[in-house]
């Protein structure tokens, strides 16, 4: 079956190509330029005009792919500081899953290192704006409602604390351990995320022990 056929695949364009490789591809030039100007003239003075200048683009490029800088900025976060996603095989206990997330989460590390200025940069920038800090505040329940969700997919015994409360505790951790990484890595080892999240999974002390992967 050719991709043109698959159920669910994008229309192929006269070119061979789907329609909506366009679109990805002028959705990641604005990206990169709204990057590049705030890393020269940091958040305030970046404006939706100088960014589709900056790409190259209309200004009706930009606001037909973002409503506005707010959208622009939490879509930079969302693609250059993407979320660590474990791979979990199917039937696994809670505690098999918190070693994936462990495991992944130290596989992001390098991929954040070279953004983290950025990421702690539009982070005060949010503190410091209301209206931003609202629209993180609503991408983040958002984003927390679907982790509980998929929590509550374990046996209800297994999990330390509501799920409601665990994916929080699940989100600070990743953010934590990643961030001290990239600052002290010496002082933050591989072992010290796997005992992180064994500790999440109410191992007993000898199963703590052999967290880490040999």
């Amino acid at each position: 079956m050719s991709t043109a056929e698959q159920p669910g695949a994008e229309p192929l364009s006269p070119r061979g190509k789907p329609k909506g490789d366009k679109r990805d591809r002028t959705r990641a030039a604005l990206l990169e330029a709204a990057r590049a100007l705030i890393r020269e003239k940091g958040y305030e003075r970046t404006t939706m005009e100088e960014v589709a200048r900056r790409a190259g683009m209309t200004t009706g490029a930009i606001y037909g792919n973002f409503k506005n800088r707010d959208e622009l900025f939490i879509a930079l976060g969302q693609t250059y500081w993407a979320p660590v996603v474990p791979k979990i095989t199917p039937g696994a206990t809670f505690a098999e899953a918190m070693r994936a997330l462990a495991t992944a989460t130290i596989a992001a590390v390098d991929d954040r290192a070279p953004v983290a200025v950025g990421r702690l940069t539009g982070v005060a920038y949010a503190l410091t704006n209301s209206e931003l800090r609202a629209r993180v505040h609503e991408v983040t329940k958002d984003s927390y409602e679907f982790g509980a969700e998929w929590l509550r997919t374990f046996d209800e015994r297994e999990l330390p604390m509501p799920a409601d409360a665990l994916v929080r505790v699940i989100h600070a951790l990743i953010e934590g351990l990643v961030l001290q990484r990239i600052l002290t890595p010496e002082l933050f080892p591989d072992e010290v995320f796997y005992e992180a999240f064994a500790a999440l999974a109410r191992e007993d002390a000898d199963e703590r022990g052999s967290a880490a992967p040999d």
